[in-house]
C-alpha cells in the first residue's frame, strides 16, 4: 500500500518471518536449526517521552513492524544506549535504512525534527519464537500439513494423542514440541486401541511419549474441580461446551437423572446450581472419583452418587426421587450467620472514647452507648426434593441409544403425578447423545430421530427451525402422537464421523407403557 505522498511501499514482504524449513524425519529435534536473523530498519526514539505518538502515527501509516509475537518496541541496538533505556521502533521490511525513498512522511517528518534516527536493525529469532504449528510445518513433510496433530486432548498435566498411522513414524518429536509449546503440560501420551471397543467404562491403553508416566490429574471445569486416575476413567476436555450448554437447562430445584455420569463433569456442576442430581456410573473407579468431587466441592446436599447398570438404574432413579420426596427429603443447608448491627452514628468513636471508663469499672455507663441490635435466630434453609424427574442425561455416545428401552414403564401407575391439576408437571427430557456420519444437511439428525424412534417404541420427529424446544407430543399428519426432538450437533470427532445430543421429551404413551 502506497502513501499518496511517497512512493515508498511501507508493509513490505513479510515472507521473511516464515519459518525456516527443518526436514529432520524421525531424528532428534535439534532446536538450534530454527535460528534466524532478519535484517530490518528501526527507528530510534531520541526522547523516549515521544514513542507512544510515534508507534501511533508509524502504525497509521502501516511503517511499524506487526509480526505475530514480537514487540515493535525494542532496547536500542547500542549497547551503551540501551543500558540508558533508549528505545527504538522496529520497522516493516518494506522501509529500508539505506533508503530514504522508501521512508514515510511520519518518518522523514520525525527525522528532519532529530526526534528519531533510521538505522539497521537485526531481529533475531530462536526455536522459542516459533509456534507449535509453525515448527510442526517446519518439520513434517508438506503432504502431512493439511492434519497437523492439534486438536489433543488436555486432562491436568496430561496431553492424549490419537495419532494417525501417517504421524506415528513423527510420534516421538511432535511430543518433545508438545511440552516445549505448552509449559503446563507434563506428560504426553498416544492412544493404541479404540475407546469403547476394547473397555465398556471407555479406558484405552496408551504409550507414554514424552514425560513421566503421572496420569494422576486435577481439572477444573464448570468452577469445580476433579481429581483422578485419567487411565482409569474417562474424561474429554473438548466436553466442556456440551457439559456448560447442557447444564445451564437444569433448573434449581429440579431433578435430573445422569445415567452415565463418569466422575460428574454434569452432576457436579449442577449440584452447584441447587439442582438435584443422581448420578450414576458403572465404573467402580469413576464412583469413587464422583463421590471425592462431590465432597471436594461441597455438592453433598444435592447430588447422590450409584454405582450401577445403567438399563436397571433408569427406572430405579425415577422410584427412589419419588419417595424420598413422600418421606419429605430435603437438601438441608446450613443457615448463613451474619454480624450483628450496631445502631447509633459514630460508633468507632463512641467505642474508642468509653474504652478507659469501661476497663474501670463494671457498671453501667450513664452515657448512651450503640448497643447490638437483637436478631432472630437464622433459620436454615431447606429445599424439597420434587416427586418427578425433569432430565435424564445419557453421555454414552456409543451405546446410549441402546438404553431407551429402559424408559417403558417408567411412570406406570403414577400418571396422577403429570395431571393438569399436579401443578404444571411435564414428562422428563431425555438427552441421548450417540454419533453419526458428518455431513452439511440434516441426514445425519434424520437418522437420528429415526435411530432413537426404533429403539423407544414412539414416533420421534426432527424438530422445525423455531420450533419450541421440549413441547408435549402433538398428532402427526398420519394421526399417530409423536414428539419433537432438537438433534444438536456436538462436535466432529473424525473426519466423517461427529457427535450428537438428541432433545426430546418423553412421550407418554412410553411413560405410562406396563412395566416389562
Amino acid at each position: 500500500m502506497s502513501h499518496p505522498e511517497s512512493p515508498y511501499h511501507a508493509e513490505g514482504d513479510m515472507t521473511v518471518f516464515q519459518v525456516p524449513i527443518v526436514r529432520t524425519g524421525t531424528a532428534a529435534l535439534n532446536r538450534a536449526l530454527f535460528s534466524k536473523s532478519i535484517g530490518i530498519a528501526a527507528a530510534a526514539v531520541h526522547d523516549n517521552k515521544t514513542i507512544a505518538h510515534y508507534r501511533k502515527a508509524l502504525q497509521a501509516s502501516k511503517e511499524i513492524l506487526q509480526a505475530d509475537r514480537v514487540s515493535p518496541i525494542c532496547p536500542h541496538p547500542d549497547k551503551a544506549l540501551a543500558e540508558q533505556g533508549r528505545k527504538c521502533l522496529l520497522l516493516t521490511p518494506g522501509v529500508k535504512a539505506e533508503a530514504p525513498d522508501t521512508w514515510g512522511p511520519v518518518l522523514k517528518d520525525g527525522v528532519q525534527k532529530k526526534d528519531l534516527s533510521v538505522m539497521p536493525y537485526e531481529l533475531k529469532l530462536d526455536y522459542d519464537y516459533w509456534s507449535y504449528r509453525d515448527v510442526m510445518l517446519s518439520i513434517l513433510p508438506e503432504d502431512l500439513h493439511d492434519e497437523i496433530p492439534s486438536g489433543f486432548n488436555i486432562a491436568g498435566h496430561v496431553a492424549h494423542l490419537n495419532l494417525r498411522d501417517a504421524y506415528v513414524p513423527y510420534k516421538q518429536l511432535i511430543a518433545e514440541i508438545l511440552l516445549d509449546k505448552n509449559p503446563q503440560i507434563r506428560t504426553v501420551i498416544n492412544k493404541v486401541d479404540n475407546v469403547g471397543a476394547e473397555s465398556e467404562f471407555r479406558t484405552f491403553q496408551y504409550e507414554v511419549l514424552a514425560g513421566p508416566d503421572d496420569m494422576q490429574v486435577t481439572v477444573n471445569e464448570g468452577d469445580c474441580t476433579f481429581e483422578f486416575d485419567y487411565s482409569k476413567v474417562y474424561w474429554n476436555s473438548k466436553l466442556e461446551t456440551e457439559h456448560r450448554r447442557l447444564v445451564t437447562l437444569f433448573r434449581p430445584g429440579e431433578v435430573v437423572c445422569d445415567v452415565m455420569a463418569g466422575i460428574g463433569p454434569f452432576a457436579v456442576p449442577a449440584g452447584k446450581k441447587r439442582v438435584f442430581v443422581w448420578a450414576n456410573d458403572k465404573n467402580p473407579e469413576s464412583f469413587k472419583c464422583l463421590e471425592a468431587a462431590i465432597q471436594r466441592n461441597k455438592v453433598a446436599p444435592f447430588v447422590r452418587p450409584f454405582c450401577e447398570d445403567g438399563h436397571a438404574f433408569i427406572r430405579r432413579a425415577a422410584d427412589d426421587v419419588l419417595e424420598a420426596s413422600r418421606r419429605g427429603e430435603c437438601a438441608v443447608l446450613p443457615a448463613k450467620v451474619k454480624p450483628p448491627r450496631r445502631g447509633g452514628k459514630n460508633n468507632n468513636n463512641n467505642n474508642s472514647s468509653s474504652s478507659s471508663s469501661s476497663s474501670r469499672s463494671s457498671k453501667p455507663s450513664s452515657s448512651s452507648q450503640p448497643q447490638a441490635q437483637p436478631q432472630a435466630p437464622a433459620q436454615e434453609e431447606r429445599i424439597p426434593i420434587p416427586p418427578t424427574i425433569s432430565h435424564f442425561v445419557m453421555n454414552l455416545p456409543a451405546s446410549a441409544i441402546d438404553f431407551l428401552p429402559s424408559y417403558r414403564g417408567l411412570y406406570a401407575g403414577h400418571e396422577d403425578l403429570f395431571a393438569p391439576g399436579a401443578g404444571g408437571r411435564l414428562l422428563p427430557m431425555v438427552h441421548v447423545h450417540c454419533f453419526g456420519p458428518k455431513a452439511d444437511d440434516d441426514g445425519p439428525k434424520l437418522d437420528v430421530c429415526e435411530r432413537v424412534s426404533k429403539a423407544l417404541g414412539a414416533r420421534v420427529r426432527l424438530a422445525k427451525e423455531g420450533e419450541e424446544e421440549g413441547r408435549e407430543e402433538t398428532v402427526g399428519e398420519d394421526g399417530l402422537p409423536e414428539v419433537a426432538a432438537s438433534v444438536h450437533l456436538v462436535r466432529a470427532v473424525a473426519p466423517a464421523k461427529s457427535m450428537y445430543c438428541a432433545s426430546f421429551r418423553l412421550p407418554r404413551a412410553v411413560a405410562f407403557a406396563p412395566r416389562e
